[in-house]
């Protein structure tokens, strides 16, 4: 489990992180989301403890990341996958990792077949690797500890449609064996396909938090009938929104409601059911319009 609670941090007089608080559960994937610039790597530089905060507090599995006795066998980190000596292989890496961790030094081998990396890539230079390669090495370094916990910063960067689509499945059947997963990434409808939480923060506060199911379920219902403007004239007369849309009426009352205006009204109705789920992207833009550039989220 990881907790953030009012945690802030300033650079002189500006805040980049302001008073941000929220929690990821074992066994689901929370995906944390904002502009460019909304503090979601500072938020998570001081989550393992590389950032210290001006005020607030963090924890990870139930103590500060800095007092867990060797975090790597408890928390998989991967904040930048460029992050490694270009000229070490990629095993290399691995083995040295893992004997500072206590592992066998078989688990580099293990990891290695994990992420999808061959022995002969694995014999290869740093440097000579691609970045979809390296996001594999550092998803590999994430999970060489067999953790509980893990906190990505944009993994799926540099993948392949393939790279992605499996990155999916390595993620999801992390928090499926009971795992927690902290996932930053501006990949929107990968994030929407396997987000269980959702934490959106903009300008350095929190914009919204809450479960996917909820925070993407579209309040109200849509409606078609033998005459909408009679339809739309009753639903506003007893204190409804309606909103013209392409196929009918949009409207903030329930599906009862709706049915039993009309059915007061003598109007027939063609087509009745609750309005569709909002995407992912909807929501994103919908909620940091107002705190950032219009960028692409990062």
């Amino acid at each position: 489990m990881i907790t953030a609670t009012n945690l802030t941090k300033r650079y002189r007089n500006s805040p980049a992180v302001d008073d941000v608080s929220f929690s990821a559960e074992p066994g689901r994937i929370t995906g944390f989301l904002g502009p460019n610039g909304a503090g979601k790597s500072t938020t998570m530089r001081m989550l393992v403890g590389l950032a210290k905060p001006t005020s607030g507090s963090s924890s990870v599995l139930g103590v500060p990341f800095r007092s867990l006795d060797n975090p790597g066998r408890h928390v998989g980190v991967l904040l930048d996958a460029g992050a490694q000596h270009p000229g070490r292989t990629g095993r290399e890496s691995l083995a040295l990792s893992a004997q500072l961790m206590g592992m066998p030094a078989g688990r580099a081998d293990d990891v290695l077949e994990i992420v999808g990396l061959t022995a002969k890539e694995g014999a290869g230079r740093l440097r000579g690797y691609s970045l979809g390669m390296r996001q594999r090495l550092g998803l590999a370094n994430a999970l060489l500890g067999d953790p509980a916990v893990l906190i990505l910063d944009e993994p799926s960067n540099g993948l392949d449609p393939a790279g992605i689509r499996w990155m999916r499945g390595v993620l999801t059947s992390f928090a499926a064996s009971g795992g927690t997963v902290l996932l930053s990434s501006h990949l929107l409808l990968e994030v929407e396909a396997v987000a269980d939480d959702l934490v959106i923060i903009g300008r350095g506060r929190v914009l919204a938090k809450g479960s996917a199911a909820e925070l993407l379920a579209a309040k109200g219902t849509s409606v078609r009938s033998l005459d909408d403007n009679a339809l739309s004239r009753a639903l506003t007369v007893a204190g409804f929104d309606v909103t013209r849309v392409a196929d009918g009426l949009s409207t903030s009352a329930s599906v009862d409601d709706v049915g039993r205006i009309a059915l007061g009204a003598a109007i027939v109705v063609t087509d009745l059911h609750p309005a569709s789920n909002a995407g992912l992207e909807e929501l994103f833009f919908a909620m940091t319009a107002q705190h950032g550039r219009g960028d692409v989220p990062a």
